[in-house]
Protein backbone atom coordinates (compact mmCIF):
# COMPACT_ATOMS: atom_id res chain seq x y z
CA UNK A 1 0.00 0.00 0.00
CA UNK A 2 1.44 3.35 -0.99
CA UNK A 3 1.50 6.59 1.22
CA UNK A 4 1.37 9.83 0.52
CA UNK A 5 4.19 12.31 1.98
CA UNK A 6 1.94 13.12 4.68
CA UNK A 7 1.63 9.73 5.41
CA UNK A 8 5.04 8.95 5.15
CA UNK A 9 6.08 11.85 7.56
CA UNK A 10 3.67 10.67 10.15
CA UNK A 11 4.39 7.24 10.52
CA UNK A 12 8.41 8.16 10.15
CA UNK A 13 7.51 10.33 13.16
CA UNK A 14 6.32 7.57 15.01
CA UNK A 15 8.88 5.12 14.15
CA UNK A 16 11.22 7.83 16.07
CA UNK A 17 9.22 8.21 18.76
CA UNK A 18 9.39 4.44 19.04
CA UNK A 19 13.08 3.96 18.52
CA UNK A 20 13.22 6.30 21.81
CA UNK A 21 10.58 5.82 24.23
CA UNK A 22 9.01 2.41 23.10
CA UNK A 23 11.68 0.24 25.36
CA UNK A 24 10.40 2.56 28.07
CA UNK A 25 6.49 2.22 27.47
CA UNK A 26 6.96 -1.64 27.06
CA UNK A 27 8.63 -1.65 30.31
CA UNK A 28 5.97 0.39 32.47
CA UNK A 29 3.24 -1.36 31.15
CA UNK A 30 4.66 -4.82 31.61
CA UNK A 31 5.56 -3.58 35.53
CA UNK A 32 1.72 -2.33 35.87
CA UNK A 33 0.64 -5.76 34.60
CA UNK A 34 2.62 -7.32 36.78
CA UNK A 35 1.62 -5.18 39.76
CA UNK A 36 -1.79 -6.02 39.04
CA UNK A 37 -1.12 -9.58 38.94
CA UNK A 38 0.84 -9.51 41.93
CA UNK A 39 -1.99 -7.82 43.77
CA UNK A 40 -4.28 -10.45 42.87
CA UNK A 41 -2.18 -13.39 43.26
CA UNK A 42 -1.54 -11.41 46.64
CA UNK A 43 -5.43 -10.84 47.52
CA UNK A 44 -6.00 -14.71 46.66
CA UNK A 45 -2.47 -15.41 49.39
CA UNK A 46 -3.89 -13.19 51.93
CA UNK A 47 -7.83 -15.25 51.72
CA UNK A 48 -6.07 -18.68 51.45
CA UNK A 49 -3.91 -17.89 54.73
CA UNK A 50 -7.03 -16.23 56.48
CA UNK A 51 -9.43 -19.29 55.64
CA UNK A 52 -6.23 -21.60 56.75
CA UNK A 53 -5.76 -19.74 60.25
CA UNK A 54 -9.49 -19.92 60.51
CA UNK A 55 -9.62 -24.09 60.30
CA UNK A 56 -6.93 -24.08 62.98
CA UNK A 57 -8.90 -21.42 65.55
CA UNK A 58 -11.91 -23.82 64.81
CA UNK A 59 -9.83 -26.80 65.89
CA UNK A 60 -8.66 -24.47 68.38
CA UNK A 61 -12.36 -24.43 69.69
CA UNK A 62 -12.73 -27.57 69.52
CA UNK A 63 -9.96 -28.55 71.61
CA UNK A 64 -10.79 -25.86 74.33
CA UNK A 65 -14.66 -26.88 74.49
CA UNK A 66 -13.44 -30.74 74.91
CA UNK A 67 -10.79 -29.87 77.97
CA UNK A 68 -7.82 -30.61 76.08
CA UNK A 69 -5.40 -28.08 77.34
CA UNK A 70 -2.25 -28.88 75.35
CA UNK A 71 -4.03 -29.43 71.94
CA UNK A 72 -5.04 -25.90 72.60
CA UNK A 73 -1.46 -24.80 73.15
CA UNK A 74 0.16 -26.27 70.74
CA UNK A 75 -2.84 -25.20 68.08
CA UNK A 76 -2.33 -21.75 69.30
CA UNK A 77 1.56 -21.76 68.94
CA UNK A 78 1.07 -23.02 65.34
CA UNK A 79 -1.42 -20.36 64.38
CA UNK A 80 1.08 -17.80 65.57
CA UNK A 81 4.15 -19.83 63.67
CA UNK A 82 2.23 -19.08 60.42
CA UNK A 83 -0.56 -16.69 60.83
CA UNK A 84 0.60 -14.46 63.37
CA UNK A 85 -0.40 -11.43 61.08
CA UNK A 86 -4.35 -12.36 61.32
CA UNK A 87 -6.95 -11.98 64.15
CA UNK A 88 -6.62 -15.22 64.59
CA UNK A 89 -3.57 -15.34 65.88
CA UNK A 90 -4.21 -13.24 68.47
CA UNK A 91 -7.27 -14.72 69.58
CA UNK A 92 -5.57 -17.92 69.96
CA UNK A 93 -3.04 -16.49 72.47
CA UNK A 94 -6.28 -15.23 74.38
CA UNK A 95 -7.70 -18.43 74.33
CA UNK A 96 -4.30 -20.58 74.84
CA UNK A 97 -3.56 -17.41 78.17
CA UNK A 98 -6.72 -18.65 79.63
CA UNK A 99 -6.41 -22.57 79.53
CA UNK A 100 -2.59 -21.75 80.89
CA UNK A 101 -4.06 -19.33 84.02
CA UNK A 102 -6.99 -22.03 84.63
CA UNK A 103 -4.01 -24.82 85.48
CA UNK A 104 -1.98 -22.03 87.27
CA UNK A 105 0.35 -21.65 85.11
CA UNK A 106 0.69 -17.77 84.97
CA UNK A 107 3.75 -17.11 83.24
CA UNK A 108 2.95 -19.09 80.29
CA UNK A 109 -0.22 -17.07 80.68
CA UNK A 110 1.48 -13.75 80.87
CA UNK A 111 3.58 -15.28 77.90
CA UNK A 112 1.00 -15.51 75.67
CA UNK A 113 -0.84 -12.20 76.79
CA UNK A 114 2.24 -10.21 76.41
CA UNK A 115 2.67 -11.82 72.32
CA UNK A 116 -0.64 -10.48 72.14
CA UNK A 117 0.21 -6.53 73.33
CA UNK A 118 3.30 -6.86 71.30
CA UNK A 119 2.01 -8.20 68.29
CA UNK A 120 -1.55 -7.89 67.55
CA UNK A 121 -2.92 -5.30 65.05
CA UNK A 122 -6.19 -4.76 66.91
CA UNK A 123 -6.62 -2.37 69.41
CA UNK A 124 -9.41 -4.06 71.08
CA UNK A 125 -7.22 -7.18 71.05
CA UNK A 126 -4.25 -5.53 72.89
CA UNK A 127 -6.77 -3.71 75.41
CA UNK A 128 -8.21 -7.11 76.28
CA UNK A 129 -4.85 -8.38 76.73
CA UNK A 130 -3.49 -5.46 78.85
CA UNK A 131 -6.86 -6.50 80.97
CA UNK A 132 -6.11 -9.73 81.25
CA UNK A 133 -2.58 -9.26 82.36
CA UNK A 134 -3.61 -6.59 85.01
CA UNK A 135 -5.87 -10.11 85.85
CA UNK A 136 -2.70 -12.22 86.11
CA UNK A 137 -0.60 -10.14 87.85
CA UNK A 138 -3.01 -9.25 90.57
CA UNK A 139 -3.21 -13.06 90.76
CA UNK A 140 0.50 -12.79 91.74
CA UNK A 141 -0.05 -9.80 94.25
CA UNK A 142 1.84 -7.38 91.81
CA UNK A 143 -0.21 -4.75 92.14
CA UNK A 144 2.04 -2.07 91.03
CA UNK A 145 2.61 -3.32 87.44
CA UNK A 146 -1.24 -4.21 87.44
CA UNK A 147 -1.61 -0.76 87.97
CA UNK A 148 0.69 0.41 84.95
CA UNK A 149 -1.57 -1.65 82.84
CA UNK A 150 -4.61 -0.21 83.55
CA UNK A 151 -3.71 3.54 83.41
CA UNK A 152 -2.30 2.91 79.85
CA UNK A 153 -4.04 4.17 76.96
CA UNK A 154 -7.01 2.08 75.63
CA UNK A 155 -10.47 2.25 73.36
CA UNK A 156 -13.21 4.03 74.91
CA UNK A 157 -15.04 1.37 75.41
CA UNK A 158 -12.75 -0.52 77.76
CA UNK A 159 -13.48 2.28 80.02
CA UNK A 160 -15.81 0.50 82.25
CA UNK A 161 -13.81 -2.77 82.66
CA UNK A 162 -10.81 -1.01 83.27
CA UNK A 163 -12.06 1.34 85.69
CA UNK A 164 -12.97 -2.07 87.32
CA UNK A 165 -10.07 -3.74 87.50
CA UNK A 166 -8.56 -0.59 88.21
CA UNK A 167 -10.78 -0.80 91.70
CA UNK A 168 -9.67 -4.27 92.34
CA UNK A 169 -5.69 -3.41 92.33
CA UNK A 170 -6.53 -0.05 94.34
CA UNK A 171 -8.77 -2.55 97.09
CA UNK A 172 -6.05 -4.93 97.33
CA UNK A 173 -3.32 -2.34 97.62
CA UNK A 174 -5.94 -1.06 100.76
CA UNK A 175 -7.11 2.43 99.18
CA UNK A 176 -10.41 2.06 99.81
CA UNK A 177 -11.44 5.53 98.78
CA UNK A 178 -9.89 5.29 95.76
CA UNK A 179 -10.85 2.10 94.63
CA UNK A 180 -14.90 3.06 95.80
CA UNK A 181 -13.88 6.30 93.25
CA UNK A 182 -12.62 3.27 89.97
CA UNK A 183 -15.71 1.31 91.17
CA UNK A 184 -18.11 4.01 90.79
CA UNK A 185 -16.53 5.28 87.31
CA UNK A 186 -16.88 1.84 86.20
CA UNK A 187 -20.89 1.94 87.34
CA UNK A 188 -21.17 4.87 85.42
CA UNK A 189 -19.02 3.74 82.17
CA UNK A 190 -20.88 0.13 81.86
CA UNK A 191 -23.76 -0.15 80.06
CA UNK A 192 -26.67 0.51 81.99
CA UNK A 193 -28.56 -2.97 80.88
CA UNK A 194 -25.44 -4.84 81.97
CA UNK A 195 -25.81 -8.07 84.50
CA UNK A 196 -22.19 -7.39 85.30
CA UNK A 197 -23.74 -3.77 87.45
CA UNK A 198 -24.78 -6.07 89.96
CA UNK A 199 -21.21 -7.66 90.92
CA UNK A 200 -19.72 -3.82 90.60
CA UNK A 201 -22.69 -2.79 93.00
CA UNK A 202 -21.26 -5.23 95.60
CA UNK A 203 -17.17 -4.51 95.38
CA UNK A 204 -18.60 -0.97 95.64
CA UNK A 205 -20.60 -1.82 98.54
CA UNK A 206 -17.82 -3.84 99.83
CA UNK A 207 -15.54 -0.94 100.39
CA UNK A 208 -18.07 0.60 102.24
CA UNK A 209 -18.20 4.56 102.95
CA UNK A 210 -15.23 6.52 103.14
CA UNK A 211 -14.73 9.93 104.55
Amino acid sequence: MAYDLEEQEQIAVIKDWWRKYGNLVTTVSLAVLVGIAGLQAWRYYQNQQSTAAGTLYSQLDTADQSNEPKKVQDIAAAIAASHGSSAYAAMAQLRAAKTLAAANDLAGAKQRLQWVIDKAKEDEMRDVARLRLAGVLLDEKNPDEALKLVDAKHTASFDGLYADMKGDILALQGKRAEARAAYQTALEKLDPRSSYRQLLQVKLDAVGETK
